[in-house]
């Protein structure tokens, strides 16, 4: 069936804008949006049998890569020495060489990247976006949603949305952003080192690769300082409970494959888990004990007549908002349909803007206990609405196959 034409953008952070076509190869993590790589080497699969994409990296609590001698000579070959990766080669983006294969995905920690200057501009170049709405949708595609204000977050956000933070990582288009959602992880329990996010935060799709220096930082701006005020703000102000790198992520094959950066093309399997080590000495704690828990993921979603209300969180960054402020919007979802093959996604109506793409979508069961149930995913130009994918199996997969590979740590 015809997909969609693209009448909305992904929604990233201020930070994400279209990438160059034919981008080649394997990609060393960066954090902006999409996510294109091959299947994985050691077997896993999405429980419908479509292979699933990953990557590992050799970042440490110590800040040493630790790079396996087949990756490292396959790193080479596209002329790529990881022993000059921290001293700038990073910024090298030649299409040629722009790693994209699941199994080539590194991410050494380069200690103090992230600092507040750098956080605090990282922005959204996207442009050039249709800004009409949806039409031709294919399909069970409920009415667009009148919009929902977004409601910014009582600080401190460690007290009142304390698995939330966001994403940061390179593009060829400089500093990117996007939300992110602490999850928890079957294989340590209350221990977990998971964070959710959306698949066009860790890679760029069809038409790219793996972004880099990709970090997490939960209850950014913990105390909800204005912009101004964050002018000369420290370090420990802005990321109070530490920078997080990513050494492991993984997304769906569909986004690989499909993954565009509007139309919606791949939008319905748009997700992704990273797993992170902390930059500095965590006094031997993992990420959910940090920042004092984690939100377990429902991948049985429910039909939209039985969800009362979701409630989205996130940074957003395109104006009126300028990322530094943690919202959140709450209503009922309809459904979006992009493609009739395809799972029909959530959508709710909502003002956030570019920036909160990747935040978390929690709906509160019959148990009275909340759950991770998607993540911002697309939206309009013109902000009003935003669609999430529902997650079934293929969601599972992405999160259990980096589950299994720390298991035994």
């Amino acid at each position: 069936m015809r997909s969609i034409r693209p009448s909305f953008t992904v929604r990233r952070g201020r930070g994400t804008r279209r990438t160059s076509s034919a981008l080649a190869t394997v990609a060393l993590v960066s954090a902006l949006a999409m996510t294109a790589t091959a299947c994985n080497g050691d077997g896993d699969d999405h429980a419908d049998g479509t292979p699933t994409a990953t990557a590992t990296a050799g970042g440490s609590d110590d800040g040493k890569i630790r790079i396996p001698d087949d990756l490292r000579k396959r790193l080479k070959e596209h002329g790529i020495d990881i022993d000059k990766w921290k001293n700038g080669a990073w910024k090298n983006w030649n299409k040629q060489d722009w790693l994209r294969e699941a199994n080539d995905f590194i991410n050494p920690i380069i200690k103090g990247l992230w600092d507040p200057d750098r956080m605090r501009h990282a922005n959204d170049p996207t442009k050039g976006v249709d800004d009409n709405d949806i039409s031709g949708d294919q399909g069970v595609t409920d009415p667009i949603p009148q919009p929902v204000k977004a409601q910014s977050v009582a600080a401190p956000y460690h007290t009142n949305a304390a698995a939330s933070g966001k994403v940061f990582f390179d593009s060829p288009e400089g500093h990117m952003v996007c939300s992110g959602t602490v999850v928890e992880d079957p294989a340590h329990p209350g221990k977990s080192n998971l964070v959710w996010t959306a698949g066009h935060c860790v890679h760029a799709g069809k038409e790219g690769g793996w972004y880099r220096n990709m970090a997490f930082v939960p209850s950014y701006n913990n105390a909800g300082k204005s912009a101004d005020q964050l002018q000369n703000a420290s370090r420990s102000e802005i990321a109070p409970y530490g920078v997080w790198w990513a050494d492991a992520a993984q997304t769906s094959q569909q986004w690989i494959d499909q993954g565009g950066e509007t139309g919606g093309h791949g939008a319905p399997y748009d997700f992704a888990v990273i797993h992170v080590t902390p930059e500095q000495g965590s006094g031997g704690k993992s990420l959910e004990e940090t920042v004092g828990g984690a939100l377990p993921v429902n991948f049985n979603a429910p039909a939209v007549p039985k969800v009362a209300g979701i409630t989205a969180s996130g940074y957003p960054e395109a104006a009126p908002f300028d990322g530094q402020l943690l919202y959140q919007c709450k209503d009922k979802p309809g459904r979006l349909s992009i493609e009739q093959s395809e799972p029909t996604m959530y959508r709710i109506g909502c003002t956030m803007t570019a920036g909160s793409s990747g935040g978390g979508w929690v709906e509160t069961g019959a148990d009275g206990k909340p759950a991770l149930v998607s993540n911002t995913s697309i939206g309009p130009v013109s902000s009003g609405w935003l669609a999430g994918p529902r997650l079934g199996d293929v969601a599972k997969g992405v999160y259990q196959s980096v589950s299994k590979k720390f298991a035994g740590q």
